[in-house]
Order: structure tokens, then C-alpha cells, then sequence
């Protein structure tokens, strides 16, 4: 009986220091949500950062209109000139046809590298910007653990956590001072 005794009081005491253990374990994580794409669009250096890139997009678009109009008036004159053109000509129009048609290619193709590029410069800045406030106001909040709904995979969340605007009003407070 006293070793049966002896081994229960052992479990019993390995169950007591799990238990407390477990206890301990299981303090409360303060956790906080930040959505960056809402950041991205509602944020003063982020509205500019979007503008900038429409704009560059839209001269891009410009730029390539106007080599699709000039691809547009070579193709027609092929068409409607080919009758009365010599062979000579209508092999130099041809020539010139498929010139324009892969010059216009590759403008299309460094003007989509240049916005990927331009809009990853621009995010950095503004996301090496951000992270500092984000920083400050987790710690102000003592906040253990900051989350990005855009990044996350976040399927719900309690919405008393979502700081993005309190982050958002930081941002634009801290740059509108410098």
C-alpha cells in the first residue's frame, strides 16, 4: 500500500506543476490587425503614390496609342495601296510595318517593367515609412502580436482590433509635420 500510495501522490503532484505550468503558458497575447491596402489607399502618401502611377500609366498608354495608330495607317496603305505599289515598295512598307509592330511590343513590355518597378519603389517607401508607426503603436498598446489582413489569410476578426485607421492618422500626422 505505501508504494501504491507514493505513486499516486507522484502523479498527483506532476498533474499540479502540468497544470500550473500549462496556466502560465497560457497568458493572454494581445493581438492587433492592420489592413496595409487600406493603408495604401486612404493614406496621404499613399493616395500620391497611386496617383503617380495612374499618371505614368496613362502616358504610357498614350505612348503606345500613338504607335497603334501609326501601325493602323501603315496596314491601311498596305491594303488599299497594294495594287498600285511596286514590289519594291510594298516589301519596304512591310518592313516597316513589322518594325513598328515590335518596336511598339517592346515599348509595351518595358513600360509594364518600369510601373513594376516604379510601384515597388513606391510601396517600399511608404511600407519602410509605416513600419515604425505600426511599432510605436503596438508597443503603446502593448500589443504582442500585429497582424496584416492583406497577408495573413485572416478569416475573422473582432473588428475592436483593427488599428489601420489609428495607424493611418499617425502616418499622415508624422508626415505632414516633416
Amino acid at each position: 500500500m505505501p508504494k501504491k500510495l507514493a505513486t499516486y501522490l507522484l502523479v498527483l503532484s506532476m498533474m499540479v506543476v502540468a497544470f500550473s505550468l500549462l496556466a502560465e503558458a497560457q497568458q493572454t497575447i494581445k493581438v492587433g490587425i492592420i489592413n496595409s491596402q487600406e493603408i495604401l489607399e486612404k493614406s496621404i502618401e499613399g493616395k500620391k503614390a497611386i496617383a503617380q502611377l495612374e499618371e505614368r500609366n496613362r502616358k504610357n498608354q498614350q505612348d503606345l496609342s500613338k504607335l497603334d495608330e501609326q501601325i493602323r495607317q501603315l496596314e491601311t496603305k498596305l491594303n488599299t495601296q497594294q495594287l498600285t505599289m511596286t514590289q519594291e515598295a510594298i516589301l519596304s512598307l512591310s518592313v516597316d510595318l513589322e518594325r513598328k509592330r515590335t518596336e511598339r511590343q517592346r515599348m509595351a513590355e518595358d513600360a509594364n517593367r518600369d510601373m513594376q518597378e516604379l510601384q515597388q519603389r513606391l510601396f517600399l517607401k511608404i511600407q519602410s515609412e509605416v513600419m515604425p508607426v505600426i511599432a510605436k503603436l503596438g508597443q503603446e498598446k502593448g500589443i504582442d502580436l500585429m497582424l496584416d489582413l492583406r497577408a495573413s489569410g485572416v478569416l475573422y476578426f473582432n473588428p475592436a482590433i483593427d488599428l489601420t485607421d489609428e495607424v493611418i492618422k499617425r502616418y499622415d500626422a508624422g508626415k505632414s509635420v516633416k
